[in-house]
């Protein structure tokens, strides 16, 4: 009977035109190779059907291969295996596709761990323990203690989103204010009732809006103890003062759809001539606009609605919702950037990259 010998790192590198040193290089997770050689390493890998020898590599460099995606909760998650939020809001969807944007041409692969209060410690002791190299965190509580754990433990680490505390610890974020700002200028500005965008200010000589802008603006924010929340209260709230609205009423909810719901309908029992909402993430937005149709509100001749993400349910959202772009996969691209980079060098200074948001004008704003 003949026997079938397994592909070895020199088949590999025969078929891929390189050195056996540049194929251990590529496999053993070294990045400062050529990404052209990179990919042909690794085509050659899949052509072969080489398994690379985790084990034995891992002694070699002391390294998983593996990060993990840590979504930290202040509530327990033993009834729901399955981390049906995580699942459902489009949010953790879009911040997987940036990571693995970067992780899967790294030869890396991700790991999904979801954490409450009582799982931080043994979380930081899997890590110390080499179970993954490094962790992106996305950290949903306010005060939340893990991201402190994590520097004081030294394990590499990097935040999407400002920790509520001073730590010192990478992380990427979103100037929230400056995107807050930009959904009150377009409420304050008005549109057309074409349902295209509006013009420039009357100032510029252009025409002025069909539909003028809000004079009773509201909002739903977020929880308002969340970093990201708290600057997009403060950006909509100092923008609005700019628009010479020293108040405007708010209610709060926790990102979720029926959150958003119930707080429409609080907004609109206290205020039912309010004819502006913002509405602080796209998903709150879609629960807004169903209690808005359901009470016969009108949008946007009644009432106008901006969200704030620019996620799929922007665009499931009927009208079409105008939303502020929360550019995620781009943020969790470079965070998973920052975290190879703090792999390879433990001792580089933490940094921080802001991005800066967009308004994206669709139909109900």
């Amino acid at each position: 009977m003949q026997s079938h010998r397994l592909p070895t790192l020199e088949d590999v590198a025969r078929v891929a035109g390189v050195s056996r040193a540049t194929v251990s290089r590529v496999i053993n997770g070294i990045r400062n190779v050529d990404p052209q050689l990179h990919e042909q390493v690794w085509s050659a890998v899949d052509e072969t059907g080489y398994v690379p020898n985790k084990l034995a590599r891992s002694l070699v460099t002391r390294r998983s291969g593996t990060v993990a995606l840590v979504v930290s909760d202040s509530e327990t998650h033993d009834d729901d295996p399955f981390m049906s939020r995580f699942f459902s809001d489009p949010y953790f969807g879009r911040v997987v596709g940036g990571l693995m944007s970067v992780l899967r041409p790294a030869g890396v692969q991700l790991a999904l761990q979801m954490v409450g209060t009582d799982g931080h410690k043994r979380l930081v002791g899997d890590l110390r323990n080499g179970q993954a190299d490094g962790a992106v965190v996305l950290s949903l509580p306010a005060h939340d203690p893990l991201p402190g754990m994590l520097a004081e433990a030294g394990i590499p680490a990097v935040l999407i989103g400002r920790p509520s505390e001073p730590v010192p610890i990478s992380y990427v974020d979103l100037d929230n204010s400056a995107g807050a700002e930009l959904a009150a200028d377009r409420l304050a500005a008005g549109r057309p009732a074409s349902g295209h965008p509006a013009p420039d200010h009357p100032a510029s000589g252009r025409p002025a809006p069909d539909h003028p802008g809000t004079s009773r603006p509201a909002m739903i924010s977020g929880p308002p103890d969340v970093p990201a929340s708290v600057d997009r209260i403060s950006g909509f709230r100092r923008a609005m003062a700019r628009h010479g609205h020293a108040w405007l009423p708010s209610a709060s909810g926790n990102f979720t759809q029926e959150s958003g719901a119930a707080a429409m309908r609080t907004l609109l029992d206290a205020h039912p001539d309010l004819d502006a909402v913002f509405v602080a993430n796209d998903l709150m937005a879609l629960g807004a606009l169903l209690v808005l149709r359901d009470a016969g509100r009108r949008v946007p001749e009644d009432v106008a609605v901006v969200g704030f993400d620019d996620s799929s349910a922007a665009l499931a959202a009927r009208p079409a919702l105008t939303t502020v772009r929360h550019p995620l996969e781009d943020m969790a691209a470079e965070a998973a950037r920052l975290l190879l980079a703090r792999i390879d060098d433990p001792s580089a200074r933490v940094s921080s990259v802001i991005f800066e948001p967009t308004l994206v004008a669709r139909q109900t704003a």
